[in-house]
């Protein structure tokens, strides 16, 4: 027969469809694995229709055969087989599918079979390795057997041949090997396997292959024989397509550690199914501890992606939302729409259905853990919680309705975790806002003079120990109507009429003293002023309305924020220490000393916030002074 051109695509773009369609040549086994079971799963509806075309299933079966001597690796599978014509429609036009038409007329109140191979293009990915393919098919019903032979290049022929089974074997020639390329790794029984493994593992049919035994030698008990046997290389039924109640919790922690390389049970599993205008199976693990690197900006987060149980693609991100990026696991749809090299997800409105779906599920598990298992989730939240805070700081709040009854704070009610939800439902009725003091660890934050005046008041504080606690409240502005407000910043409003009026006539008796002591200190603090939230220390540095003292702190570990980005500070000065008698006698008697005084004040309250101080040789020789007139 004449050597016929590709149907509607030139030479040019075959050529472009095999050297650029797809990035990794390796799935060009899964592509025809892929077609192979589809037309396994036509015989087998072909069965179930036709009482003239009866097969045994235990017959319907995938066969790899690869030889090194002449090059090729041969695909064999007794599914429903093609027709010449069918040959020239389905092989010899580019971007042509059976199968896609095979699905239309099911979808119409015939039995739901799932089709693999959608992509007419995926048969070509093999030219990817191959130099020639000849295909040889006999169409189930029928006693003629035709071959299809192309290198890719001009065209193709169809001949007629003999072949004595229905199905069809198709042959690749590989290319020779290259510097950059070595085709002859897809001869190896490792290499096959584990492609196999990689991508056909739940293809619903057996994928058989004769692979090298080792059995002692009966002859020479030291010695043994390699014997060639068959061997079915893919499980077959995936463990996420099983009911529920069938699989044991060792078998989803054993499925999780050899699938997702940890070492480690995972902390939890969600497995679903859902049915609807778009159905699919999620497998989702929570795993025990966070990955190391996954604060690092290039870890990769994202769920595994299969189609009818053929893997698709790894790390398929946009499947699952940022906020939830320590969940790892897969996603299998029957639904979505891939791109015609099966590697890209795109960007349509089925996809963002799945990923809110997914998302929700996530969250309602997310939910119930931690209404009904309080210390697993809490383990969660110590390894996971950083990750829920940022994405309401990065969203700006947008996240926020979505994510506040997540986040956990360490309470100074106890040292332990509480909810938002939590610390409103217990406050007391005339408190009006959310306390929070900002530290790198509880006993650090428990030292502040800034808690006095809030404890005595009864009110339960929140820790806040990451470095983005404060950013992310700063987003967030309240819980339900309750005002986030640092114990460190401005004014808390907690006096008494009575104790206002009393700080007022104070600061007004003292008013030139203070102003003396703000014009020593200088530009580093914009006021110096009587405190209302001090008990037992002297003196307390807090900042105005704006940037926290906490916040400068964060922003100054980055080099190029230093210097630039300052809080606006206030020394507080506590009126029933002995300190202020001292202060207002030495204003009378020595208003120099008042000024040294000053300074030393101002450097000790730098150090109980965690700040440096700008002169610390001088702040020690101030110190010595001290001493040495204090003994005098």
């Amino acid at each position: 027969m004449a050597k016929k051109q590709f149907k509607a695509e030139s030479k040019r773009l075959l050529e472009m469809m095999i050297n650029s369609i797809y990035t990794n040549k390796e799935i060009f086994l899964r592509e025809l694995i892929s077609n192979a079971s589809d037309a396994l799963d036509k015989r087998w509806y072909l069965a179930l229709t036709d009482d003239t075309q009866k097969v045994d299933k235990d017959d319907l079966k995938i066969r790899l055969t690869r030889n090194e001597h002449d090059r090729t690796l041969v695909i064999e599978d007794t599914g429903i087989g093609m027709t010449d014509k069918e040959m020239e429609n389905n092989l010899g036009t580019i971007a042509r599918s059976g199968s896609a038409e095979f699905r239309q007329q099911l979808e119409e109140g015939a039995e739901n079979i799932d089709i693999i191979g959608q992509f007419g293009v995926g048969f070509y990915s093999a030219f990817m390795v191959s130099s020639k393919i000849e295909v040889v098919s006999r169409k189930a019903g029928t006693d003629e057997a035709f071959c299809w032979t192309s290198t890719g290049q001009d065209g193709y022929t169809i001949t007629p041949c003999e072949k004595d089974t229905v199905g069809t074997k198709i042959t690749l020639w590989l290319k020779e090997d290259t510097e950059d390329e070595k085709y002859s790794e897809y001869l190896e029984e490792y290499t096959l396997k584990n492609l196999v493994k990689k991508y056909s593992d739940y293809v619903r049919y057996p994928i058989i292959m004769e692979v090298s035994k080792s059995i002692p030698d009966p002859s020479d008990e030291n010695n043994d024989i390699i014997t060639q046997e068959d061997e079915t290389l893919n499980s077959m039924v995936p463990l996420w397509k099983k009911q529920k109640s069938e699989i044991t919790d060792e078998e989803y922690n054993e499925f999780y550690k050899s699938k997702f390389n940890d070492w480690q049970d995972p902390q939890k599993v969600i497995h679903y199914s859902v049915e609807g205008n778009l159905s699919y199976t999620a497998l989702l693990f929570i795993p025990a501890k966070a990955p190391y690197d996954f604060y690092n900006a290039d870890y990769k987060s994202g769920l595994q992606l299969y189609s009818k149980g053929v893997f698709i693609m790894d790390k398929a991100k946009d499947l699952v939302p940022e906020c939830f990026r320590f969940v790892t696991g897969l996603i299998d749809s029957d639904d979505l729409n891939l791109n015609i090299s099966r590697e890209i997800l795109q960007q349509d409105r089925q996809v963002k259905a799945l990923a809110s779906s997914v998302e929700k599920r996530i969250q309602r598990a997310l939910e119930d853990m931690l209404k009904n298992d309080r210390e697993a989730y809490e383990k969660l939240f110590d390894n996971f919680g950083l990750n829920i805070k940022y994405d309401i700081y990065r969203s700006f709040g947008a996240n926020k309705e979505k994510l506040q009854d997540l986040l956990l704070y360490r309470s100074s009610k106890d040292g332990s975790y509480v909810t938002l939800k939590e610390y409103t439902e217990r406050m007391p009725e005339d408190q009006k806002n959310i306390y929070f003091a900002s530290g790198t660890s509880v006993e650090d934050i428990e030292k502040l003079p800034a808690l006095e005046k809030v404890r005595d008041k009864g009110y339960e504080i929140l820790y806040f120990l990451d470095a983005v606690d404060e950013f992310v409240i700063s987003m967030m502005n309240d819980y339900n109507e309750k005002p986030f407000r640092s114990v460190s910043k401005g004014d808390l409003d907690l006096d008494s009429e009575e104790e206002k009026k009393e700080r007022e006539e104070k600061a007004e008796e003292n008013k030139d003293m203070l102003t003396m002591m703000k014009e020593a200190i200088g530009s580093r603090v914009s006021d110096v002023r009587i405190s209302s939230r001090l008990k037992d220390d002297p003196v307390v540095l807090v900042s105005d309305e704006g940037m926290s003292i906490e916040m400068e702190k964060v922003l100054s570990q980055n080099p190029d924020n230093r210097g630039m980005m300052k809080a606006v500070k206030i020394l507080e000065i506590n009126p029933d220490h002995p300190v202020f008698e001292t202060l207002k006698k030495v204003y009378e008697t020595d208003q120099e000393k008042l000024k040294e005084y000053a300074g030393v004040l101002y450097d000790q309250a730098c150090l109980i916030e965690g700040l440096p101080i700008d002169d610390p040789v001088e702040y020690a020789r101030k110190i010595t002074d001290l001493m040495v007139q204090a003994s005098k």
